[in-house]
């Protein structure tokens, strides 16, 4: 069996709100493989966000170890942190969080722009990212100028610029149609099919769900089920 790519190791995570601590998560063991497509569902509240975002490093667990890629996150300075974030993670977001102010292929050349890709280059890549999620025709115009469709293409073309290992989405096509959701969905999956990337997402939909290889459930910050295959389908079916 392969080496995990993510190891996530009795991880709780509170929050104060008030003079009370509030518990997000209680203890979560998961170990991700490469090329997989997790994807995490479970109750508003339930703790998912919070786990993705800890995965990420875009949040420190109260207690316990995550280790992306051999290295230890937590331990990691803000510099290396951003470094990991940028070269080894792409992000997804429900609400695109694209550039205003950028074209469509200014938003994707820019990760690359940080990580000190060449103007030449960069703009070359950015245009086949652009072609590969189908807006060629739109490397021009302004988020403004897009549908909600396009524009999270535009975040997943960025979320690619820097070739990483793992795609990281929170509630991907939560703001999108169903046949438009459909659509993005289709892309990350041909994308981890060619280039094995490793993709762990949220979302409530157990539609956009049965796109994953493998479903892990939580409820009140405890992994509740974790499935694959037609296991995965039949809990699913279920929800």
């Amino acid at each position: 069996m392969s080496e995990p790519i993510i190891h996530v190791e009795n991880v709780h995570k509170s929050f104060l709100m008030g003079k009370e601590a509030v518990l997000a998560l209680r203890g979560i063991d998961l170990d991700v493989l490469p090329g997989e497509i997790l994807c995490l569902m479970g109750p508003s509240g339930s703790g998912k966000t919070t786990l993705l975002n800890i995965v990420g490093g875009l949040e420190e667990p109260s207690r316990g170890h995550v280790i992306v890629k051999g290295q230890n996150v937590i331990a990691l300075s803000e510099d290396k942190l951003a470094q990991l974030r940028l070269t080894t993670m792409g992000f997804v977001f429900q609400n695109y969080n694209l550039l205003a102010n950028f074209t469509a292929l200014e938003n994707v050349e820019a990760p690359m722009a940080l990580a000190g890709l060449r103007g030449r280059k960069r703009r070359e890549k950015a245009r086949s990212l652009l072609q590969r999620v189908g807006l060629a025709d739109r490397e021009r115009h302004y988020p403004s100028e897009l549908s909600g469709g396009q524009q999270q293409r535009v975040a997943v073309a960025r979320a690619l610029a820097n070739d990483p290992d793992i795609l990281i989405g929170d509630e991907i096509t939560g703001d999108l149609d169903s046949v438009t959701g459909f659509e993005v969905m289709d892309i990350i999956a041909e994308l981890n099919e060619e280039r094995r990337t490793t993709v762990v997402y949220v979302t409530h939909d157990p539609r956009m769900a049965k796109y994953a290889s493998r479903l892990v459930q939580i409820r009140d910050g405890k992994i509740t089920s974790d499935e694959t295959g037609e296991a995965a389908l039949a809990a699913l079916e279920s929800t």
